[in-house]
């Protein structure tokens, strides 16, 4: 189970908090979609959680592992980001193998799961290029297989979605669910309201910093009358009034 408990950022200059006291719990087996407009939080939240990000105030744990104890939480993570970088001369497969060693994945272990992941996510013959010769989509495939390589508990991807083709995409879909169903916790952000509410066991939106709500599309639909019955309207409809 994941638990944000008042998690607040602000940055210098800004009048308001990116993240103003967000309380969030997720449990094993969800696939959480986070939603809100651009530069409504989600980012800054979701590098709190991952640890790129020191909240102001507030605490982070999984499983029962505060996000202060670094490493031990850190292990239970895969994180996916919005914008991935990698050092551009190392081949696909350097990139996985580098990381494996991090995670100190067994060499026979390793193999296999590079060797699966890459199929999957149609990526295999282009393991051997150079990342700096790869398309903003490759590179998307590229971190979503190293988010999943040493197999955490907790996967965090930000705008996943974002540069995949068809094909790829539906496959990532296909992932998250057997993620999930194993009993793993998702946590992914996404502008794609259809994805959100084909995908998604719960949902949050975010706005202004502020979480609006948290829980199933259903009761979001219950709580809100009969006649606004889309995900993106009643997304609309929240965010518009918070603005």
């Amino acid at each position: 189970m994941l638990e944000c408990a008042k998690l607040t950022k602000r940055y210098e200059g800004k009048e308001r908090a990116a993240v103003d006291s967000l309380s969030l719990t997720i449990g094993g087996g969800e696939i959480f979609g986070f939603l809100g407009p651009n530069g409504a939080g989600k980012s800054t939240t979701i590098r709190m959680i991952v640890g790129l990000l020191a909240p102001d105030s507030g605490s982070i744990s999984f499983r029962g592992v505060a996000s202060t104890r670094s490493v031990e939480y850190k292990k239970m993570i895969g994180y996916c980001a919005d914008e991935p970088t990698f050092y551009e001369k190392m081949t696909g497969r350097e990139h996985l193998s580098f990381l494996s060693d991090l995670y100190q994945i067994e060499e026979s272990r390793r193999s296999l799961r590079i060797g699966e992941l890459s199929e999957r996510m149609l990526l295999t013959r282009e393991l051997s290029d150079p990342i700096s010769s790869y398309s903003h989509g490759m590179r998307q495939k590229l971190s979503v297989i190293a988010a999943l390589l040493h197999e955490p508990k907790l996967l965090i991807l930000d705008e996943p979605m974002v540069g995949l083709d068809p094909k790829a995409s539906f496959t990532l879909k296909t992932l998250l669910k057997e993620y999930a169903a194993a009993g793993n916790t998702v946590f992914f952000s996404t502008h794609v309201l259809e994805v959100a509410e084909q995908l998604c066991t719960t949902l949050g939106i975010i706005s202004e910093g502020a979480l609006l709500y948290s829980g199933s599309f259903a009761d979001l639909r219950s709580q809100n009358g009969e006649g606004q019955q889309s995900l993106e309207s009643l997304f609309l409809s929240l965010t518009e009034v918070q603005a």
